[in-house]
């Protein structure tokens, strides 16, 4: 994300690189990289991350909605040619939701978390759901603690996107905007995806939740995504002072 953000600011820059292509051939690279793992919802995070800051950097929508419709090309081959693929989208559209499967489990425990949950180590859904500490960690909170929790653990990630956002509209920096976009906006697609998976609103994927699924590697990243974005939002009070200072001369 820093880097292609790098490249998209270059091109800016008068008699600068071609960063914008550069930008999107090292963007393709990592993704098509995340697809071979297989991990396509890693593929689409990343370039869904790209999109958002070639839209800061003043792409064209035809251009974004083209590059739109080239990924749903690359997601049915997938589907024709990967039997992973296909397997978790035939899961995700098939009406009935075997109860024996990741996603009943989740279902059923979020349903028998209902407002306030069952109490703190009650839930029964962390001993019988595989990933439980991973990808579906918010159905074991859902269950133990409600959806109070749930709601909370909402509220402080649009937080964090929202306020970011509003900082980095007033950034003049145009690395620092893009950056931080897409930092901003890949952490928070990233908990949607969690979110949504258990609650059957999107496919299957192995995604964690950022700072509350268990993992090391997940917890290293996710904190260093969210300390450079909390570098490129930060005040600067040096500039302020600068301004007081040389209004009295």
């Amino acid at each position: 994300v820093v880097v292609s953000a790098w490249m998209l600011a270059a091109a800016q820059e008068i008699n600068g690189p071609p960063g914008r292509m550069y930008s999107f051939i090292f963007a393709m690279c990592i993704a098509v990289m995340l697809a071979l793992q297989p991990d396509f919802g890693q593929a689409c995070l990343v370039l869904f991350a790209w999109g958002v800051m070639y839209f800061v950097a003043g792409a064209p929508i035809l251009l974004l909605m083209g590059m739109a419709g080239l990924v749903l090309f690359g997601g049915t081959l997938a589907y024709q040619y990967s039997e992973h693929f296909a397997r978790r989208i035939d899961g995700f559209l098939s009406p009935d939701v075997d109860p024996r499967t990741q996603l009943g489990y989740a279902t059923n425990a979020i349903q028998e978390g209902g407002f306030f949950g069952v109490g703190v180590g009650e839930g029964q859904v962390k001993w019988s759901l595989p990933d439980a500490h991973t990808d579906f960690i918010i159905a074991v909170a859902a269950e133990e603690y409600g959806f109070v929790l749930v709601a909370i653990i909402i509220t402080i990630y649009a937080s964090i996107v929202l306020v970011s956002l509003s900082r980095l509209m007033r950034e003049r920096d145009t690395f620092i905007r893009l950056a931080g976009a897409g930092l901003a906006c890949s952490f928070g697609v990233q908990a949607v995806i969690n979110m949504g998976v258990a609650v059957r609103l999107l496919p299957a994927k192995g995604m964690t939740l950022p700072f509350i699924s268990y993992g090391g590697s997940s917890l290293i990243a996710g904190g260093i995504a969210l300390g450079m974005l909390l570098a490129f939002t930060r005040a600067r009070p040096q500039k302020n002072i600068a301004d007081v200072i040389n209004g009295y001369r």
